[in-house]
């Protein structure tokens, strides 16, 4: 048994997963199949093989040997396969099968056939045979060659059989009047067929309904004969007349061949001109075998029964024509198809579309009257190039010309760009270029890497040959800012020091300071302004001693006290700092410094204090600097034998200090100049070709700069520079690079713009331009060589001599032929040479300059053919010949006078009496002149408001990206123009003196960006000390509106916030304390003057400078830590008491901070106490306490600032900053030098790049070029322009504009054309019936183009332009054969119009078969013993395309004095119908009621029950049938809205109105059955009739009491008139 088939073949053929069991005869083992394995072999194709395992199992499943098995029935493990290779995917392929029938599934399901009823359409199944093939000869292969490629092809699939679609026709005519004014006639009414029998439906039902008639009696005998005239038989040749012809045709030629050998060569082309000319006149041209022949017809009398009868029984008029000349029909002829042309496309790729080739044939014979049409003549067919010499196809790349320059105007806001200096920008800025398109082939591939010459680069081509993105026409780029020097504070000034110690000569030498560059500023130092500046000084030296300190007071002779000196400590500097010693030696050491240590009893006075700052910097003759310097008086001295305590005046000095003049002199050095070749070199700095290009700071030699370098006096000017020390003296010369030269390459010209070719009416060509362009690929720069001035040139068309285009050429009508005189001698009334005939002439084609063209070439591009053949009539003697008329004569103006045209009579005519019959034949006519009077009026809506086009043409080589066009201001608005005659009929707006606007102007509002004031000024640092913050902002001025520049984000007071970090020195302020003030002893010992007392001192907080504190500011400023006392407490010593000094600063703590650690500070004796007497303690220890006396510093990171960009920066790159503090461990912010002393380590960056993101504003393209109008004429017309965005607005750029595309009206022109008038009645000439013709005109109408408006007539003319076509048919036709029916016949009627378009659907399912039109054709019969000889009623349909998908229903009505129903099926578009509702049962009629319906108002159901009329309810006997319809009482109230209180009629439904039929109760509507079946009122209506009287008093008590007011009782009254409208009008019937 087979778990599950293995098989198989090719492509990787195994079988299924599961396994394959063999059956074996033993019991308890089972062979077992694995699945086939791929296909293998060394060669593709037929010889592969593969294998499978086989095994033996027990029947519990473990595996066993193989002997256990039957050997005999073992299974092959190898078979032969197909290999497949990738190859063979193009030899074969599946071949599919054509669709089968559609089934009903219901066919297919198992057992007994459901029944079924079809709504729409029943589902079926198709299928499909579906086989793997041999492509080159279509045999059949295995499917698993194919399914190694592809999966097999579905096999089924779900289909739709249509429902049987039924005939349905319309509603009859009314009936035609009797077809008989006396003696029994019929009378006929006749439908039409809407929808033909479809899918096997119901076949279409008579058309036609007769019913006999008989207005009257005949009084005498009824016309019983009417002559009947046949129909024309076919044209034939008169054989006598054709070979006389053909004979007289010989004689001819031979003649003339013979006369013509004797005349000379002149002669001889004249007479062959002519004969050319008369052949074609007598058309005996190959093309047009036009010959005239002649047809019959017969005139029979006929019996109103349909017999032939003799024409002797018939009244005999005048018999009509029975013989006249036709043109013998001929077909075209053709040639066979010529050869194939070459194909259109010329190059090999698959990717572009194929080409096209054609082939024609030509025109054999034209056809003549009613032959066959020509066959087209010119056939195409897609095609690929063949061969192998084949070019590849031109592929299109973009290219682009190089970056513009960055601009960073480009970027600003509208306020911005106002107020702002545009030099000097710098940040993020905007580039462009201009992009174009090339051809792109082989040797462009090295485009620019070695271009040598301009003319290297391809020339531009059309934008619109290049697909795929265009590369951007812009991006954001950056403008380096430069970074402007910052320097340091002056330093102090030096010593007075020679200008060059080198050379000692003079006594003049200069004090110097100078400052530092502390940052790096764009292009190096010699930008930053001047650093060193100085002062003319006498006595300088280079070396000199400068004093560091002064030690102790040593006295003199070792004495403890008494007189003594200072020993000065000095160091050798000069004016750069300290230098070795040895240099001082040649000045003297300053001397020992005499001083006194107070004695026991002496007066103590302090040291003096360091000399103050300099009052001033520099002295002149009005201004001195001065310093100064105190001391105090510490102790006072005793009685007698001590030194007294000087006065107060000498308690302090003052000196002269900074005594050189106020004559500062520096250096000033001007910007360099531009890098010049330095003529000492001999490089030459060649033009670069473009490879420089690619990196714009290409250098090519060095060249030199210089700039001026001045000796300048500070407030004076420049003065010598000699004033100046030449040591710090500026270079004036540096070496540069030379940037390289760039030539400006362009592109060489595109192609010539193609001449379109136009032509005027005339056929004159109308002269155009053409142009070319290049585009300039790099500019030039650095003195490469300039660009060309001409990047366009235009030039004139070459003009064709004639506009191509060809007419059709008209030759002279020929004689007018008649019919041959023996077949119609017998014509009562004929003449030999006169009477009906017709004539033939020639055309030819001709090229629009009257030279000869072939005929085909008119068929393709030409007109109609005009008329060959007409009909002609040759004057009999009597007839009377006139002229044609004359043109009418002109009028002198419009609406004025008359016009009149004439002719006159010909010949005999003149003398002829009946020929001067005015009546008959009138020889002037008159009318009044044309009164031609135009209104214009506007129509449509305004078009969108439109900019003056500014003189800017889309480029269409190069798209340039514009900074701001100009999208806004006063523009102009349109609305269409039209123009209408007298007679309301369209005309062209030039009648009216309109170019067919009017128009208006307009604003489209500028865009106003977001305005913000300018920054205010940066607040002070948050921290004196440290690192702070400082802040500064802007405010909202005005918001954005119509698309401008959106705000930045602003907070909730409508501003906006900078934020950078800032560092202010903890030294900036310093404490500054004069000297303690004299002694204010409290208990005064008068004799001693010491004791307890208080000093006091002022302290200031001062800025400190690099002079020292230089002036005071306010003490907040200081740290308030730090504030030295103001006041102190202490004994004043007395005479021979121990005096110490101020005690000195505490030593550091050294860290870690521990209390086992103490500080110290020490104190020293001044005055030795006498003897007896101790000093107190000179020092003093306190433990070291963290965050007390002791501290720890670490540096603190503060957060990155926000990105900063240069002043002059939009955007782009900035920098973010942090600043490093030194905090203390109490969190106090100190002085740098606290961590710098420990060498904490500094790890962090202070400084990163950022970005800020550019406002770009959204960049749009032109407009394009406006389109076509929508419509070719009419009123609704519109033409569009449009532009895309080139450039999406980025960050707070303006945004785009919501409207890309822009429409104005097209002017209005009449839409004129071609159209039939209606079909005029049969005419039989001169019988009454018979074989007729039917006329109707061709005519030119106007209309407005908008589908709903009548046309109008105009004249011809206004068409002429125009194909000359009725709704896109050609073949014009203007008469028709007809039968006009004899009395008493039975034929068919005219066909009917077509029905409408219907759809084949099913409504709401979306099922749909197709659309359908149709139309039908009636009997009319008049004698009623005719009847039988009626002809068959026919239709015909076509499909037709949009059908509309219609329902049918049911419809039922009671007709009013009838006692059944009306029944009918109407269509959902409300057409009553005949066929196509559902065979649901329709209503019967009464007599299937038993008993039948009998009573008043009563009909007969669908369910076969008696049932009432609406209005009335059914009375049932006591058997259950109807016994009598009784009205339904109807309940009547006033309505609130009516003020008169008309009574109307409640009712379910209105009775007028038609209902769907509900099954059982025909045409009922709900009623309420107030009767039983016994016709006794039934329970509830009394239930209903109480609860509404208990309503009604409950109403009306309430209104009582809510109205009732006892005090006021004429107000009372007044209340209840009031309610009197709502009494309800209850007339006591019982319902109520």
């Amino acid at each position: 048994t087979a778990v599950r088939g293995g098989g198989g073949g090719g492509g990787g053929g195994g079988g299924g997963a599961l396994l394959e069991m063999c059956v074996q005869t033993n019991n308890f083992f089972i062979c077992f199949l694995g699945p086939w394995g791929r296909c293998m072999g060394s060669d593709c194709g037929p010889g592969g093989s593969q294998s499978r395992a086989v095994w033996c199992a027990h029947v519990d499943g473990w595996t066993t040997l193989h002997t256990n098995c039957d050997q005999d029935q073992r299974p092959s493990n190898q078979r032969n396969c197909f290999r497949v290779c990738d190859w063979h995917k193009d030899l074969y392929d599946w071949k599919l099968g054509a669709w089968n029938k559609c089934e009903p599934v219901s066919a297919r399901t198992f057992g007994a056939l459901r029944p079924f009823t079809c709504s729409g359409g029943e589902e079926g199944i198709q299928t499909r045979e579906v086989g793997c093939i041999l492509k080159s000869d279509g045999s059949p292969a295995e499917d698993a060659i194919c399914e190694y490629f592809e999966p097999k092809p579905r096999l089924e699939q779900a289909c739709l059989i249509p429902c049987p679609q039924d005939c349905v026709v319309s509603e009859y005519s009314p009936w035609t009047s009797c077809s008989k004014t006396c003696g029994t006639g019929l009378r006929n009414r006749v439908r039409s067929v809407l929808v033909p029998p479809l899918f096997g439906g119901a076949v279409c039902p008579n058309l036609t309904e007769f019913q006999s008639c008989k207005p009257r009696a005949c009084t005498g005998p009824e016309g019983m004969y009417s002559l009947r005239v046949g129909p024309w038989s076919t044209c034939a040749l008169p054989q006598t007349r054709t070979t006389r012809q053909v004979k007289r045709r010989k004689g001819k030629g031979q003649g003339l061949r013979e006369r013509a050998g004797v005349k000379d060569p002149e002669t001889r082309e004249l007479i062959q001109k002519k004969r050319t000319r008369n052949r074609l006149n007598r058309q005996e041209s190959p093309f047009w075998d036009i010959q005239v022949g002649y047809q019959t017809r017969e005139v029979t009398c006929i019996h109103r029964n349909g017999s032939t009868v003799g024409r002797n029984l018939c009244i005999l008029r005048d018999l009509p024509p029975t013989v006249q000349s036709c043109i013998l029909p001929k077909d075209s002829q053709v040639t066979e198809w010529g050869e194939w042309g070459s194909c259109s496309k010329t190059c090999m790729d698959p990717e572009t579309p194929r080409g096209k080739r054609t082939r024609s044939r030509q025109v054999l014979q034209f056809p003549v009257d009613e032959g066959a049409e020509c066959p087209p003549l010119e056939e195409s067919e897609s095609c690929e190039p063949q061969g192998d010499g084949v070019p590849p196809c031109p592929t299109y790349t973009w290219r682009t010309t190089e970056w513009s320059d960055c601009r960073v105007d480009l970027l600003l806001s509208q306020q911005d760009r106002r107020r702002s200096n545009l030099t000097g920008l710098c940040g993020g800025g905007l580039q462009t270029r201009e992009v174009y398109c090339v051809q792109a082939n082989v040797e462009f591939l090295k485009y620019l890497s070695d271009l040598r010459e301009k003319d290297k680069a391809s020339c531009p081509v059309e934008n619109k040959l290049c697909k795929g993105p265009v590369p951007n026409r812009s991006q954001l780029c950056h403008i380096p800012c430069p970074i402007e020097c910052e320097v340091s504070p002056w330093g102090a000034w030096g010593p007075c020091t020679f200008e060059n110690c080198d050379d000692q000569a003079g006594k003049k030498g200069f004090k110097l300071r100078k400052r530092q560059i502390i940052n790096e500023p764009t292009g190096g130092p010699g930008n930053c302004p001047h650093l060193v500046e100085a002062v003319p000084c006498d006595e300088p030296s280079c070396y000199d001693w400068q004093l560091v300190s002064l030690d102790q007071c040593v006295p003199d002779d070792e004495k403890p006290c008494g007189p003594g000196a200072q020993l000065p400590q000095v160091r050798c500097v000069n004016s750069n700092g300290e230098v070795d010693r040895n240099l001082c030696s040649s000045s003297s050491v300053p001397e020992p410094v005499p001083c006194e240590v107070p004695c026991s009893r002496d007066c103590v006075l302090s040291d003096w204090t360091p000399w103050s700052t300099c009052s001033q910097t520099c002295s002149s003759k009005t201004i001195e600097g001065k310093q100064m310097r105190t001391r105090s008086i510490l102790a006072y001295n005793a009685g007698e034998g001590g030194s007294l305590c000087p006065n107060s005046s000498a308690l302090q000095e003052v000196r002269n200090c900074n005594e050189h003049a106020c004559t500062v002199y520096h250096w000033q050095t001007g910007a360099w100049g531009p890098c010049a070749e330095d003529p000492s070199s001999s490089s030459l700095n060649t033009s670069m070709s473009v490879r420089a290009s690619s990196n714009s700071q290409g250098t090519c030699s060095t060249g030199m700069q210089t700039r001026k370098v001045i000796c300048v006096r500070v407030n004076v000017g420049q003065v010598p520079p000699k004033k100046c020390p030449d040591g710090p003296r500026p270079n004036t010369v540096r070496p540069c690079q030379l940037p390289c030269k760039k030539d400006c390459i362009v592109t060489p010209f595109s192609d010539w713009t193609p001449c379109p070719l136009n032509c005027d009416e005339a056929g004159n060509a109308v002269k155009r331009k053409q142009s070319r362009k290049r585009l300039i690929i790099q500019l030039p720069s650095n003195g490469g060589q300039d660009c060309p001035e001409l990047l366009e040139e235009e030039r004139d068309c070459e003009v064709p001599k004639v506009c191509p285009g060809f007419r059709w050429k008209t030759h002279k009508w020929r004689k007018c032929q008649l019919v041959p005189w023996f077949l119609r001698q017998d014509s009562p009334g004929a003449q030999e040479t006169c009477g009906p005939g017709l004539q033939t002439r020639a055309v030819s084609c001709r090229q629009l300059d009257g030279t000869q063209a072939d005929i085909t070439e008119c068929l393709k591009f030409a007109k109609a053919m005009p008329a060959i053949t007409q009909r002609c009539q040759l004057p009999c003697q009597d007839d009377c010949q006139l002229t044609n008329w004359s043109k009418f004569s002109s009028c002198t103006a419009d609406c004025v006078g008359v016009r009149t045209r004439k002719r006159a009579l010909i010949g005999r005519s003149k003398r002829k009496d009946k020929c001067k019959n005015t009546q008959m034949y009138p020889l002037s006519e008159t009318q009044y002149c044309p009164c031609d009077k135009y209104n214009a009026q506007p129509v449509g809506n305004w078009s969108d408001c439109i900019l003056p086009e500014g003189g800017r043409v889309e480029s269409t080589l190069g798209m340039k990206v514009q900074g701001d066009i100009k999208e806004c201001g006063q523009g102009y608005r349109y609305q269409a123009m039209v123009c209408y005659d007298q007679d309301n009929r369209l005309v062209e707006t030039l009648r009216c003196n309109s170019h067919g606007y009017i128009e208006e102007a307009c604003i489209i509002p500028c865009p106003s960006d977001c305005k913000l004031s300018e920054w205010s000024n940066w607040s002070r640092c948050s921290k004196s000390c440290g690192s702070g913050v400082k802040v500064r902002s802007k405010w909202l001025r005005e918001k954005p509106y119509n698309g401008g520049r959106p705000c930045p984000k602003l907070d909730h007071i409508n501003q906006v916030y900078e934020v950078v970090p800032c560092q202010s020195d903890c030294n900036q302020y310093v404490w500054v304390a004069e000297p303690w003030s004299v002694w204010k002893v409290s208990n005064v010992d008068l004799k001693e003057n010491c004791g307890e007392g208080v000093q006091t001192r002022k302290v200031r907080c001062m800025l400190n400078t690099i002079d020292g504190p230089s002036e005071p500011v306010e003490d907040y400023l200081c740290d308030p830590e730090e504030m030295p006392l103001g006041a102190r407490e202490s004994r004043l010593p007395c005479p021979e008491d121990c005096v110490l000094s101020d005690w000195g600063p505490w030593s550091r703590c050294s860290l870690p901070c521990t209390r086992t650690k103490n500080r110290v500070r020490t104190t020293y004796t001044l005055r030795s106490p006498s003897v007896g007497r101790q000093c107190p303690d000179t020092t003093d220890e306190e433990p070291c306490s963290l965050n007390l006396n002791c501290f720890d510093y670490f540096y603190n990171i503060t957060d990155w600032s926000t990105c900063q960009l240069s002043p002059n920066a939009v955007c782009g790159s900035g920098i973010k900053t942090r600043m490093l503090d030194c905090v203390r461990s109490d969190g106090k912010s100190v002085d740098m030098k606290f961590c710098e002393e420990l060498n904490l380590e500094k790890k962090w960056q202070m400084n990163i790049f950022c970005m800020v993101e550019c406002p770009v504003n959204c960049q749009l393209s032109e407009w394009s070029a406006w389109s076509e109008c929508s419509q070719t004429c009419g009123l609704e017309g519109k033409m569009w322009r449009r532009r895309s965005v080139v450039q999406a607005s980025q960050g707070d750029g303006r945004p785009c504009p919501s409207q890309m595309e822009q429409w104005k009206p097209c002017p209005v022109r009449p839409c004129y054309r071609w159209q039939y008038s209606p079909w005029s009645e049969c005419r039989v000439e001169s019988v009454v019936c018979g074989h007729g013709m039917r006329y109707r005109n061709l005519s030119c109408f106007v209309s407005d183009g908008s589908g709903n408006d009548e046309s109008s007539l105009v004249d011809e003319e206004l068409c002429s332009s125009l194909e000359l076509a009725v709704d896109g048919d050609k073949q014009i036709k203007l008469t028709e054969a007809c039968t006009l029916p004899c009395p008493g016949e039975c034929y068919l009627m005219e066909w009917s119009d077509w029905s409408s378009c219907v759809s084949i659907c099913v409504r709401g399912a979306g099922v749909d078969f197709g659309s359908v039109q149709v139309r039908s054709r009636a009997v009319l019969a008049q004698e009623p013993e005719n009847l039988q000889l009626c002809p068959d009623q026919s239709w015909e349909s076509e499909p037709c395309t949009g059908g509309e998908c219609y329902e049918y229903k049911w419809f039922s009505s009671v007709r009013p004095n009838s006692t059944r129903p009306f029944i009918w099926c109407q269509r959902s578009d409300g057409l009553n119908v005949t066929g196509g509702c559902p065979p649901v049962n329709p209503p019967t009629d009464n007599s299937s009621c038993d008993p039948p319906c009998l009573m008043p108002k009563s009909f007969c159901s669908e369910a076969g029950v008696c049932m009432c009329e609406e209005g009335f309810t059914e009375v049932l006997t006591p058997t259950g049938q109807l016994d009598q319809c009784t009205p339904i009482p109807i309940l009547e109230i006033p309505t609130a809205g009516d003020k008169k209180g008309d009574v109307k009629t409640s009712r379910a439904i209105n009775p007028t109105q038609p209902t769907t039929i509900q099954p059982g109760r025909s045409g009922r509507t709900w009623y309420l059955q107030p009767y039983g079946p016994d016709g006794k009122l039934k329970m509830w209506v009394y239930g209903v009739a109480a609860g509404a009287f208990v309503l009604l008093i409950f109403i009306v008590s309430m209104i009582y009491l809510a109205c009732k007011k006892p005090k006021r009782p004429q107000r009372q009254r007044q209340q209840n008139n009031r309610l009197k409208p709502l009494t309800l009008a209850y007339d006591g019937d019982t319902d109520m």
